[in-house]
């Protein structure tokens, strides 16, 4: 279960006073909080700071969704407590400590399948609470049997019928078409009565079609950090190319050669490091153009057979060269230089026979 989308990955417990984890639990990056301390801000301005009930959903899709993974497993998460959800970002949830509990309170008998049913039906209960202190913006205190029927009218009077049906479903199993008997059968859930057998199946038809909301906004999430991640690859590529440059420009000395950057394939390396950041105007000033530096030093990755002008400083030397062949200058400096590093063999002159 931990490589649900919505499970964090387990951790060694000895690691929770060195970094931000949760003991025995999982991993919890800088940016999450658990649903039990979750910040102000978090709330919206609607009502009485009650939760947008488009929220809600993507929290009832995400929620579902897991434990569905793991009952159909034959397992019970046994861990659905506001303390045990982390909230990463702005609505992503994931579970926390998933399987804690049948490590360390191991019962002969506590993994045959009538104790892991047992389980399953405590999850589903554990989830309609989660869901209906939600719904009213208070804690899991505030919605126990005393204070359900209040909490169910509040979700009545702020949201929709789906939602309070999907609620009343998972908490005492009383689906949209049985409204003739609904008011018997949550009474008798009141009064301690025997609850039906449940399973979170069944929730799954009354989410609809939300599912496709959520699936779009998963999607419009993914191009955007795609996006963001072709620009990072772009990065990645100019970095590199700036650090072989950096590696060879202006070296004192390679084998004992003082004039090794000076000469050969180098001085051309050279001259194109000026032409791309020590351009100045007619007048003298420096020409700061970001365009310009990233277009050739695209070329210049991409062995373009574009050419260009290179010209010394003291403008005695005129050059024209392909990208390619710049290109190719580099990879030679930068292979000279690794191998020498691989080697690691002093470079002494040869000495006269």
């Amino acid at each position: 279960m931990a490589r649900h989308f919505t499970s964090s990955r387990p951790s060694s417990p000895h690691k929770h006073r060195a970094q931000n984890t949760l003991p025995g639990g999982g991993s919890m990056s800088g940016t999450s909080y658990t649903q039990s301390s979750r910040r102000p801000s978090f709330y919206s301005s609607r009502g009485q700071g009650l939760l947008q009930e488009s929220l809600l959903w993507s929290y009832v899709i995400q929620l579902t969704g897991t434990l569905r993974s793991i009952h159909e497993a034959g397992l019970a998460a046994r861990v659905i407590l506001p303390s045990k959800i982390l909230v990463c970002g702005r609505s992503r949830l994931r579970f926390s400590c998933v399987g804690l509990l049948d490590v360390v309170a191991y019962e002969n008998g506590a993994n045959s399948s009538s104790a892991a049913a047992r389980y399953q039906q405590d999850d589903l209960l554990s989830l309609g609470q989660i869901l209906l202190a939600l719904a009213c913006n208070s804690s899991l205190a505030a919605v126990q049997r005393e204070n359900m029927q209040k909490a169910m009218e509040t979700v009545a009077m702020n949201y929709s019928s789906d939602l309070k049906n999907l609620i009343l479903c998972v908490c005492y199993m009383i689906m949209p078409s049985a409204t003739v008997c609904s008011h018997f059968l949550y009474v008798r859930y009141l009064l301690g009565g025997q609850q039906p057998v449940r399973s979170i199946n069944e929730v799954m038809p009354m989410i609809g079609a939300r599912f496709y909301t959520q699936v779009e906004n998963c999607l419009l999430h993914c191009d955007l950090l795609e996006n963001e991640l072709t620009k990072e690859m772009e990065n990645g590529r100019l970095f590199r190319l700036l650090t072989k440059l950096g590696v060879i420009n202006e070296r004192p000395q390679f084998g004992l050669n003082p004039a090794w950057s000076e000469t050969g394939d180098r001085y051309l390396l050279k001259l194109f490091r000026d032409y791309v950041f020590h351009q100045v105007t007619e007048n003298g000033v420096p020409w700061l153009d970001l365009s310009h530096i990233i277009q050739t030093l695209n070329k210049l990755d991409v062995s373009s057979p574009e050419r260009v002008c290179l010209v010394s400083r003291d403008e005695q030397s005129v050059m024209v060269v392909s990208y390619e062949h710049l290109n190719n200058c580099l990879a030679s400096a930068f292979t000279e230089l690794q191998q020498a590093c691989n080697s690691d063999v002093s470079f002494a002159p040869e000495l006269p026979s």
